[in-house]
């Protein structure tokens, strides 16, 4: 099993990232800030421009340790990568079932289930931890309203009419996901989802959580032989991870929107942690990014047993268990795809 090591993420402009012997050296100017050990890193994530030393990235490169750069405010740059590895009949297997609508609608109608099913699951458990503190009978019709949308995808065979059922949930789901703020609904008000760029507070946290979910979705699929650019369920596009974005639907909700709901719930993310912009844009400043990525790693860290293999993992470890088992059920090793189910 794959052991989950630590993420660097580099928040400052000012500081240059240098390779010396087997460390990771931060430098301000002249003076060495810090030092890293590369064998701890699984991934280095840098928000600014000040730059990066290509024997470093080679190093990175060399050693399967992820380094991808992001704009201050959080959206995805780019991502260097070292030399493909894995399986090439692994990979033809991928393509001969992304090329075939039948096969590929099976594995996509899985990942959808999952998501729905996961999504429904944090409703449910909202009405019963907080059912006073919000309008419980717009939930409660959110979540029946999911709950047909899961037997119609189960029952789904066309891709298109896969991606309009998906859709529909969707927005099922963010019409009553503003209802679980508990705390502060002035700031964190949420009227459903915004992006490129978020508007609110509360669509910043989540576009910022997606962005990161994202990287280590590609990270999981790439480690595990998969070709992360050819998926079942987003149509291929250029420079887009279409399956590193399926693999992220069944994971949003329990990785994703329930971490912001948390820093939101338990007060750990305030309005002075964001900047507003004059064209409407709301981002987290430096301090809010910071705070955010202490408390996702140490989420990440946190345990939670697995509904296929029965196993406690690291939440951390997630993308990378589901990558593998899909990984095994393109090879005939899985009848099925087992999506996350979260309990």
């Amino acid at each position: 099993m794959r052991h989950l090591l630590n993420t660097l993420y580099i928040l400052t402009d000012d500081r240059y990232l240098a390779l010396e012997g087997e460390n990771i050296v931060l430098q301000e100017g002249e003076r060495t800030a810090a030092r890293f050990p590369l064998h701890t890193l699984e991934g280095i994530a840098c928000f600014g421009y000040r730059g990066i030393s290509p024997a470093l990235m080679a190093a990175c490169a060399e050693r399967d340790i992820s380094l991808c750069f992001y704009t201050p405010e959080g959206r995805f740059q780019a991502r260097v990568c070292g030399e493909i590895r894995g399986n090439v009949l692994l990979r033809r297997q991928q393509f001969r079932t992304a090329e075939d609508p039948a096969a590929g609608c099976r594995i996509a109608r899985s990942m959808l289930i999952g998501k729905v099913y996961n999504c429904r699951r944090i409703l449910e458990r909202a009405l019963r931890d907080h059912e006073l503190r919000l309008d419980a009978e717009r939930v409660r019709a959110a979540s029946a309203g999911l709950a047909s949308s899961l037997e119609a995808i189960r029952g789904c065979t066309d891709p298109e009419t896969l991606r309009g059922l998906e859709g529909e949930a969707a927005s099922r789901y963010f019409g009553v996901w503003g209802e679980l703020v508990l705390r502060h609904r002035e700031v964190f008000r949420f009227d459903g989802r915004s992006r490129r760029p978020p508007a609110d507070p509360a669509n910043a946290l989540l576009s910022f959580a997606y962005s990161l979910l994202s990287k280590d979705c590609v990270s999981a699929l790439e480690g595990a032989g998969l070709d992360a650019y050819v998926g079942f369920l987003h149509r291929d596009r250029p420079g887009r991870p279409s399956l590193a974005l399926d693999l992220m639907e069944e994971l949003r909700g329990p990785s994703a929107d329930r971490f912001v709901l948390r820093l939101i719930n338990e007060q750990m993310i305030t309005g002075r942690d964001f900047d507003y912009r004059e064209n409407g844009a709301v981002f987290l400043n430096e301090a809010g990014r910071k705070r955010f990525l202490e408390v996702w790693q140490t989420r990440k860290r946190e345990s939670v047993t697995h509904p296929f293999l029965r196993e406690k993992l690291p939440w951390g470890l997630i993308p990378f268990v589901q990558a593998l088992l899909l990984a095994r059920m393109l090879r005939g090793d899985l009848e099925d795809y087992p999506p996350f189910l979260w309990k």
